[in-house]
């Protein structure tokens, strides 16, 4: 039982993992209808310079500030100079240039950084808690404190401010939004950030968790979100955060408990071909 119960802590940790890479994603898609497979290595990015900030400063708190704060603006950089530029083109275009920037990036991460996994020793300011025959480790409690806490301030922003408002009607009809006086490409810029931004916050901790940072990390997950969207319902942020977790949990019961014959990286892919032969809106999508 202690077990099973320390495998299913460690899924709910790998979900919330999950739901901050795939958070921006939806977000940027919900909008601007394109998918943005570059929030991977906007991700990888976050994780390298939460690194280098945090070994220079010895100052956690500044590594994750100075990681979303790069992230942000390289987010806005790709929205202004890439996706921009191509809205006017199919679909496909801005993916197609979507996958050249994340390998760009990759190669250049690669190239400063060098091609060996870096590892990231920090201490965290968390003391290991005891639940009966169960421990959680720091890096756990770090992941749900943050995961708990970005998703509780992406909810009210969304739900109860007026920029929430204004990103929810664009994400309705960005062309209706715009004549009704609201900013659409400010709004849009707006999203990249706070999407770009929790990337980064995504990069350092999964650094911190799994203590190794390395230039192809966003490679799995670019598109393993992709698959997590479709899952969730394309658009729909709560039904990306909702595939997450139960694709965190099933990846580690499934395959590190039950030991299912599987590769781990299969199942997101297994229940996008699910959704998409059964329920094409997806787990909370509209029709």
């Amino acid at each position: 039982m202690p077990l099973f119960l320390e495998q299913l802590l460690n899924g709910l940790a790998m979900g919330a993992l999950y739901a901050l890479i795939t958070l921006g994603l939806a977000l940027i898609y919900g909008i601007l209808r394109i998918l943005h497979v570059a929030h991977a290595a906007v991700y990888t990015v976050g994780a390298y310079v939460g690194l280098y900030v945090t070994g220079l400063s010895g100052s956690l708190i500044l590594g994750i500030v100075a990681s979303m704060v790069f992230c942000a603006l390289l987010g806005v950089a790709i929205e202004r100079l890439i996706y921009f530029p191509l809205l006017r083109h199919p679909p496909y275009v801005p993916l197609i240039a979507s996958i050249a920037v994340m390998l760009g990036i990759e190669e250049v991460c690669r190239l400063v950084a060098g091609p060996h996994i870096l590892t990231f020793p920090v201490a965290l300011p968390f003391q290991p808690l005891h639940l009966g025959p169960l421990t959680l480790s720091p890096p756990l409690l770090a992941v749900y404190a943050t995961a708990a806490v970005v998703l509780s301030l992406l909810w009210w922003l969304i739900n109860r401010t007026e920029l929430g408002l204004a990103m929810r009607a664009a994400a309705q009809d960005l062309a209706m939004a715009d004549a009704m006086g609201i900013d659409s490409h400010a709004i849009v810029s707006l999203t990249f950030v706070i999407g770009s931004a929790i990337a980064a916050l995504a990069g350092v901790l999964v650094g911190i968790y799994y203590n190794q940072v390395y230039p192809t990390m966003g490679a799995v997950p670019a598109y393993k979100t992709l698959a997590l969207i479709v899952v969730g319902g394309l658009g729909s942020v709560p039904g990306a955060v909702v595939a997450a977790l139960l694709l965190g949990m099933a990846e580690t019961m499934l395959i590190g408990y039950a030991d299912i014959p599987l590769p781990r990286d299969a199942l997101a892919f297994i229940a996008m071909i699910a959704v998409l032969m059964w329920r094409r809106q997806g787990l909370m999508g509209s029709r």
